[in-house]
C-alpha cells in the first residue's frame, strides 16, 4: 500500500527549502518557518497540542511553537522528515491515519500561497484516502451551521450533514476530495468547489469559520 503520509511530508519538505523560511502561507500570519515549526512541535511535544481541546492552553501552545521557529530553519526541516519513532501522531501504526490529510493541507497551504500555483492531479488511492478522512472533518465541520448539506464528490460516495426526511439538502458542495479538504478545513478562499443552492445558503458557508 502506498504510504501518502510520507510522500506528502517529504514532498511539503522539499517545497519549505525551496521557497525558504520567509515565504508566505494560507494560515493567516503563519510564514513558512512557523508552519513548519507547528509540525514539529505537533510530533514533539505532544502536550502543547492541549489547546486544541482546551483554548485556555492554546496560549501556552503557541509559546511552544514561537519558541521552536527560532531554531535554525533547516534543523526545523529535518526533524519534520525524520519524525521520531515515539511520536503518537507519527509512528508507524498511526502515521498514515494521522497524517495523510494533515500534510497533504499543509502541502496546499505553502503551495497555493505561491505565484502561478495550480491544483495537482492526485493519484485514486490518495484521493481515496483524503476522501476518508474528510468525511468526518466535513461532517464536524458542517455540521456546526445547522444547514443541511450534500457533499459530492465525483466517484466517491455522496456524504449528507444535518438532513432529515423532513430537512433535504439545501446546499451542495462539490469538488475533488483535496478540494473537499482544503475548505472544510478553513481554505475556501483557495479550494476549488462548487457550491450551489440559495444565495443566503452559499452565503453561509462560504463565510463560516471552518477549521480543521
Amino acid at each position: 500500500m502506498t504510504d501518502y503520509a510520507k510522500i506528502e511530508r517529504q514532498q511539503l519538505a522539499d517545497l519549505l527549502l525551496a521557497v525558504g523560511p520567509d515565504a508566505p502561507t494560507v494560515c493567516a500570519g503563519w510564514t513558512t518557518r512557523d508552519l513548519a515549526a507547528h509540525l514539529v512541535v505537533r510530533e514533539r511535544r505532544p502536550d502543547s497540542m492541549a489547546g486544541v481541546l482546551l483554548p485556555r492552553l492554546t496560549a501556552r501552545g503557541e509559546r511552544v511553537r514561537a519558541a521552536k521557529a527560532q531554531h535554525e530553519y533547516e534543523e526545523l526541516v529535518t526533524q519534520l522528515r525524520n519524525p521520531p519513532w515515539w511520536s503518537p501522531v507519527s509512528n508507524r501504526l498511526t502515521d498514515e491515519l494521522a497524517n495523510t490529510l494533515e500534510f497533504f493541507i499543509h502541502h496546499e497551504d505553502v503551495r497555493r500561497a505561491q505565484p502561478e500555483w495550480a491544483p495537482r492531479l492526485l493519484p485514486h488511492g490518495e484521493q481515496e484516502a483524503i476522501w476518508k478522512a474528510t468525511r468526518m472533518t466535513a461532517r464536524f465541520g458542517l455540521r456546526k451551521l445547522h444547514v443541511p448539506v450534500l457533499v459530492r464528490s465525483p466517484g466517491f460516495d455522496d456524504l449528507e450533514i444535518g438532513t432529515s426526511e423532513t430537512q433535504p439538502p439545501r446546499a451542495m458542495l462539490q469538488g475533488e476530495p483535496g478540494e473537499i479538504a482544503l475548505f472544510v478545513s478553513g481554505r475556501q478562499q483557495v479550494a476549488k468547489v462548487e457550491i450551489q443552492g440559495q444565495e443566503d445558503t452559499t452565503d453561509v458557508i462560504r463565510r463560516a469559520k471552518l477549521e480543521m
